[in-house]
């Protein structure tokens, strides 16, 4: 279940074809502003997707037994740095 999105995206009118990644909520309760998830036992510490909609990145990532936060990011941008 979707708890958080951060949309790391440089074109964000583009919904088409994006790459997703989720990772347990708790991940971000290292951060000093965040509000605090409570950490479960069977999560996976990270997964992505490629060529996904934004619909289907939001579908994939609320299917999850457990609170996640879901980066967006382009497509094509090449970059390689995920780092979430």
């Amino acid at each position: 279940m979707i708890w958080n999105v951060i949309d790391n995206r440089k074109q964000p009118y583009r919904w088409k074809r994006i790459v997703a990644i989720v990772e347990p909520t708790w991940h971000d309760n290292s951060n000093e502003a965040s509000d605090q998830a409570p950490k479960a036992d069977g999560e996976s510490e990270y997964e992505e997707r490629r060529q996904l909609s934004v619909a289907g990145a939001i579908d994939w990532a609320q299917a999850f037994g457990f609170p996640v936060t879901l980066f967006l990011y382009d497509d094509d941008d090449g970059s390689g740095d995920r780092a979430a």
